[in-house]
């Protein structure tokens, strides 16, 4: 059962600090070992812990890569720059392309994953993959990037997705933090795409702020509280949670845009990782299928839901 709560108490506590930083970059490598962890620790036997635990292969696989990979440098400096002077996501998923150099990122990740245990789809999918000429890759890579994937692939994507992820962490890793500008209510300020989930962080000096998180490159930027996520409307902002649940995960709903977007609350748990507990709280995606509002975030780990 659900349970509604009203606007108060945890959820509208303020900060505890006045100007909290607009945006944090990734760690590649500690945010994947975290990421890794967690999907760990959820993997319980029964439900969907097996595929939590496959998951947690896939972010061990990305980590890594990372450590083997050579240190990310930042892309064009000049167009980075411009895109930072007119308030434009620099690293735009809309204009990326997979190159020579993608193209070899993913093989190497692909080909650790191979180890993964998978069940027997899992493993006709990644070897349909591997086997896949440019331009098909080239067309899973846009679906992703346009957040439109066709159902019957959407095992091949999921893998497609892992690349990207890494890509793009890499990428957001380098960028001059303290320079990243909003460029929409529900944009990434780093690489424009939508949030996978928000967190109130437990940061010293800085417990009690929200940031939405980037399912793609997972930076981290800054929303007030009772705001929506997606809209930025703040009329109509409703909390919603499984009837005697732990009240760290919630579904934030939008009585404006009809969307909800789960918030964590990583002061009462410190564990919690945006897209991992996404994932993990595919309980609460069950619990919204009866209601009016539709699932707002993306991730690439819960298509179809």
């Amino acid at each position: 059962m659900a349970r509604r709560i009203p606007v108060k108490g945890d959820i509208t506590a303020i900060g505890e600090v006045r100007t909290p930083p607009a945006a944090r970059v990734p760690d590649p490598m500690r945010l994947f070992e975290r990421r890794a962890k967690r999907f760990g620790e959820l993997a319980q036997p029964e439900g969907i812990g097996p595929y939590l635990g496959f998951l947690a292969g896939i972010a061990a696989a990305q980590q890594e890569l990372a450590q083997e990979l050579p240190a990310p440098a930042l892309a064009d400096p000049g167009s980075i720059k411009r895109s930072l002077d007119h308030s434009m996501p620099p690293l735009d998923r809309a204009t990326f392309r997979p190159d020579e150099a993608f193209r070899s990122l993913s093989e190497r990740l692909f080909g650790k994953i191979e180890a993964v245990d998978k069940p027997a789809a899992a493993k006709t999918a990644l070897s349909s993959l591997q086997k896949a000429d440019a331009s098909r890759f080239e067309a899973m890579v846009a679906n992703l990037l346009a957040d439109a994937v066709p159902a019957e692939a959407m095992a091949e994507h999921a893998y497609v997705a892992a690349a990207l992820q890494l890509h793009f962490v890499r990428a957001a890793s380098v960028l001059p933090e303290r320079e990243l500008k909003s460029v929409g209510s529900s944009a990434c300020p780093a690489c424009g795409g939508p949030p996978v989930a928000s967190v109130i962080v437990a940061w010293p000096q800085a417990g009690g702020t929200r940031y939405c998180a980037c399912a793609l490159c997972a930076t981290l930027w800054h929303h007030v509280r009772i705001k929506c996520a997606i809209c930025s409307s703040t009329k109509g902002i409703k909390y919603q949670e499984i009837e005697d649940g732990p009240g760290t995960i919630k579904a934030e709903t939008c009585d404006e845009c009809g969307c909800y977007v789960k918030i964590l609350n990583q002061q009462q748990d410190a564990s919690l990782e945006p897209l991992a507990d996404d994932v993990g709280s595919l309980g609460v995606d069950l619990l919204m299928r009866g209601t009016q509002f539709r699932r707002g975030a993306f991730n690439p780990f819960l298509l179809g839901y």
